[in-house]
């Protein structure tokens, strides 16, 4: 099955990259005398008009032959001006260029195919708007986003990606809020973010986010309402007297105008269990119960007469050999000021950390364990990693973490669904045609080993192991090989297209042809380095088999 799997993926993007050639050369009146998918001996032949159709033994390449006076072809005289020496100099580098270009557009097609079914999403809502970030002021939590600059959009992905692609500009959004609608101008801030291969990458942002925090409160004070009552950090609320509670925001409405009554409030107490999983994770179950709050009727603010807050500035995990731990942090403590700063939320908290990560902090939190503020210095580490690639990094990591999950909201099919495929076809495509180009200067400046490279033996497990995943998974890995296929296509080296073009550069240039010696011996140093290449990568395949390929000998032979 897996042999299937790789004919196919082969021959799809073969076919693809030889019909551009084919479909460019037709255009243009180049006659066409062989359209081959494989090379050797010929399996299965059709013959048309003017042209030969073949299926070759191997399945690992193909080509188009078209009609060349310079390779000594026969030429009859009606067929003088369908030679390919013929066309004009830029038709020839339009016909050469068709096959990696179609090899760079199929993939559009391929995560189309896979992007139209996506869904349901995320509504464009917004749930957040964190503190310092320039939504703040602007956006309201509940914000209904129906238009950026204009142009309609239905879910939060889309928000999200068009303010990824206007770092520094003004957005204007159409805002439904409150039962009407309401323009609203948000300047966008500009974050620099360093992804795999260190490529760095200007990203816009505005600070929200898609869905409002669940009912999780902190309790701090063991004087409150809450606390008497029995309420404690990190319970989950889920009713109060009988109303439900999805989102923290529902809480502080049904708690807002109570001026003293006591009420039954019902809460899911996370237990941690110990040594769950062996000790390989971090378990806790819920355990139910019902608390009877009696707001203080004598305070202004949701907090003075409840007690309750969101628990978003409470650590829920502390490990104990992370800097935080010796600075006396421990679970259920809550931040309250980072460098003699207050501190309004975990998002802040974690961009003035990784912002100065080199230099030693002051932390003051409110401890659990006796109610009172205490004070400690730390330093973040930086620690070390290694990607896929093997290449090797190192990066700040902030180890303690809040426990504050979401409340989704309700999910919506996307209102343009064939827009919205093609759109993020294109961007992937795109994104995944940079990696690549990155990842090949990378390998030329030394920084990526060349271990990293693959040949056949990879691309055919890979194509077996996606294949037997499903459809999505065959399309995806296709769509990868087939950008790999166009850019590689496109390197100037001699019987490649990107030699071809090289040569037809030249010749512009010159506004001459290449002598046909010179074009030998180029086409003899490209083979070398082809073949070269290809040993390489097969080495690579090999060697990273060698105890699997070791087995199976023994296997065969005793």
């Amino acid at each position: 099955m897996d042999l299937l799997y790789f004919v196919i993926l082969i021959g799809s993007l073969v076919f693809v990259h030889e019909l551009g050639h084919f479909l460019a050369a037709k255009a243009f009146g180049v006659k066409v005398i062989t359209f081959s998918l494989g090379f050797g001996p010929k399996l299965l032949t059709l013959r048309g008009r003017e042209t030969e159709y073949c299926l070759s033994l191997l399945p690992v390449g193909g080509y188009v032959r078209v009609l060349e006076a310079s390779k000594s072809d026969v030429v009859l005289p009606e067929d003088r001006r369908r030679t390919f020496e013929a066309l004009s100099l830029y038709k020839r580098i339009v016909v050469v260029l068709a096959g990696p270009a179609m090899n760079l557009v199929f993939p559009v097609l391929l995560y189309s195919s896979v992007f139209i079914s996506d869904g349901p999403f995320l509504p464009p809502t917004i749930g957040v708007v964190l503190p310092g970030h320039p939504a703040e002021g602007k956006l309201l939590p509940g914000d209904r986003v129906m238009e950026v600059d204009g142009s309609p959009i239905g879910t939060f992905d889309e928000l999200k990606r068009l303010v990824a692609r206007r770092p520094g500009k003004t957005l204007r959004l159409k805002v439904f809020r409150d039962n009407s609608y309401v323009d609203v101008e948000v300047q966008v801030a500009e974050t620099v973010e360093r992804r795999e291969l260190d490529i760095i990458e200007r990203v816009g942002t505005i600070g929200v986010q898609p869905s409002a925090p669940a009912a999780v409160i902190g309790v701090a004070d063991p004087a409150s309402p809450a606390y008497r009552a029995g309420l404690r950090t990190f319970d989950v609320i889920t009713h109060v007297a009988g109303e439900p509670v999805r989102r923290y925001a529902d809480l502080v409405r049904l708690l807002s105008d109570n001026r003293g009554e006591t009420v039954p409030v019902t809460y899911l107490r996370p237990v941690p269990v110990s040594g769950a999983l062996g000790g390989l994770a971090e378990l806790s179950i819920f355990d139910s119960g019902v608390a009877a709050l009696t707001p203080d009727s004598g305070r202004p603010d949701f907090l003075g007469r409840t007690g309750i807050e969101l628990a978003d500035l409470y650590a829920a995990s502390v490990p104990e050999d992370s800097y935080l731990y010796k600075a006396g942090l421990r679970v259920g403590d809550k931040i309250v000021r980072l460098d003699d700063r207050a501190v309004e939320a975990w998002s802040v908290f974690r961009e003035r950390v990784l912002a100065e990560p080199d230099r030693p902090h002051r932390i003051d939190y409110l401890a659990a364990r006796d109610g009172k503020v205490h004070s400690g210095s730390f330093r973040m580490r930086r620690e070390d990693f290694v990607d896929e690639h093997g290449q090797s990094f190192a990066r700040y990591v902030l180890r303690v973490r809040p426990w504050v999950p979401l409340a989704p909201e309700e999910r919506v099919d996307h209102p343009t669904p064939i827009r919205y495929a093609v759109a993020k076809a294109l961007e992937e495509t795109i994104d995944v045609s940079r990696f690549l180009l990155v990842g090949a200067v990378r390998l030329m400046q030394g920084k990526l080993s060349l271990d990293t490279l693959s040949g056949p033996i990879t691309i055919y497990e890979v194509a077996g192991e996606e294949g037997r995943k499903g459809a999505d998974y065959f399309i995806w890995v296709m769509a990868l090989i087939s950008i790999n296929l166009g850019l590689i296509n496109l390197l100037p080296i001699p019987l490649l297209d990107g030699g071809q073009l090289l040569f037809l550069a030249i010749e512009g240039g010159l506004r001459r042809p290449i002598p046909m010696r010179v074009r030998e011996v180029a086409h003899l140093i490209g083979m070398v380095l082809l073949v070269a290449m290809m040993a390489l990568a097969f080495k690579n395949d090999v060697e990273k088999r060698w105890d699997v390929i070791v087995g199976q000998v023994k296997g065969l032979f005793g």
